[in-house]
């Protein structure tokens, strides 16, 4: 089916692929609709904002039809923390996401409150986060019904040492669409937290762009939609500022 897209913020890649840019820390989620099936991309930064997208996705996809999948990119708050709204999801993640949830939560926590989350709201949002049922180490294709797939690939470490990207393939009318969490930024410089892995993060993106190729979209983690060329250039930058070839 397509998307009437257009409401609430949401914005049109495709006639079965969205994306909203959601308030405070531009965080971007997508929603990818199969045919009896449909994946959001990242969770939000609270249970409230996984809520809302939960309720904006259930109103685009139209009566009987529902959110069945969720993919996070990677391990920070403003991507994750909405992740329990999404009960009854099939969860998927890079493998070592459980890890942090488990043995990270702490940090997870304080990251969220340090950028301004509301510390009952952070604290509630932690408590309740399950580790992805369906951990991926390499790549993993997923069916969304009648041939309608997407390919979640772990490319990192380099964003932080568990990246994950959703690549949606090419069609007759619309080029390739990648989900890159965090391992591109278009709004800001990318930031290299103490769980960044500088010295592979150029590589991530070697492997993000042989994935998607010269034409395709991408949809950084946050800011505007950009090509090739902007990401091979992110990368170049990348590897100055961190010394790596």
């Amino acid at each position: 089916m397509d998307v009437a897209w257009g409401t609430r913020g949401w914005e049109g890649m495709s006639p079965r692929v969205g994306r909203r840019r959601l308030p405070v820390w531009d965080c971007t989620v997508g929603l990818i609709v199969g045919e009896g099936a449909a994946l959001m991309v990242d969770a939000g930064s609270s249970l409230r904002e996984g809520a809302q997208l939960r309720q904006e996705a259930q109103q685009l996809l139209g009566p009987g039809r529902r959110v069945t999948h969720l993919a996070l990119t990677h391990p920070h708050f403003d991507h994750v923390l909405g992740a329990a709204a999404f009960a009854g999801v099939e969860v998927y993640g890079p493998v070592g996401l459980d890890w942090v949830f488990a043995a990270g939560r702490k940090d997870l926590l304080a990251d969220a409150v340090r950028h301004g989350l509301d510390p009952a709201d952070a604290a509630e949002a932690a408590d309740l986060l399950v580790a992805p049922r369906h951990r991926v180490s390499g790549e993993w294709t997923l069916d969304l019904g009648d041939g309608h797939q997407v390919l979640l690939a772990n490319v990192g470490p380099g964003h932080t040492g568990h990246d994950m990207v959703v690549l949606v393939p090419a069609t007759s009318a619309t080029p390739e669409i990648v989900f890159c969490g965090d391992l591109v930024e278009e709004s800001g410089e990318p930031q290299a937290g103490p769980d960044a892995v500088p010295s592979h993060w150029p590589a991530a993106l070697d492997r993000l762009l042989s994935l998607g190729g010269e034409d395709a979209v991408y949809v950084p983690g946050h800011g505007a939609a950009v090509n090739a060329a902007f990401v091979r250039a992110q990368r170049d930058q990348l590897a100055a500022r961190f010394g790596v070839s």
